[in-house]
């Protein structure tokens, strides 16, 4: 199996990314997978400095369980299995049929351009 990446890319023209997004889908070979935000706002909303810290803690990891995920970075389970909920939803984690949760992606990069209006 091919080693997933992600590269999470912050793109206010939604179509234009929507578009990239199809023409790697077309290619041959893996071309890596792709999250966009529209906005800074909405990355920082959805990606906060505890949930990165979930998402690094599975990286690599395998299946791990809520419990032992939340062991791992030394919070509260009900907490982490908020937020394991949110990162689900956007695609960073994924649910196992055991209930566990892995982190299907050996890399990540975030494409970030900020530039004055």
């Amino acid at each position: 199996m091919t080693d997933r990446y992600l590269t999470i890319t912050l793109e206010s023209d939604w179509r234009s990314a929507l578009r990239r997004a199809g023409q790697l889908a077309n290619s041959e070979t893996y071309q890596g997978e792709v999250l966009n935000f529209e906005t800074p706002a909405q990355f920082f909303a959805q990606l906060t400095e505890k949930r990165w810290e979930l998402v690094r803690a599975a990286q690599g990891k395998g299946e791990i369980s809520i419990r032992e995920l939340a062991r791992m970075v030394g919070r509260d389970v009900k907490r982490v299995h908020q937020d394991v909920v949110v990162l689900t939803d956007l695609g960073l984690l994924e649910r196992t049929v055991r209930n566990g949760v892995i982190c299907p992606y050996s890399s990540m990069h975030i494409d970030m351009y900020l530039k004055t209006a």
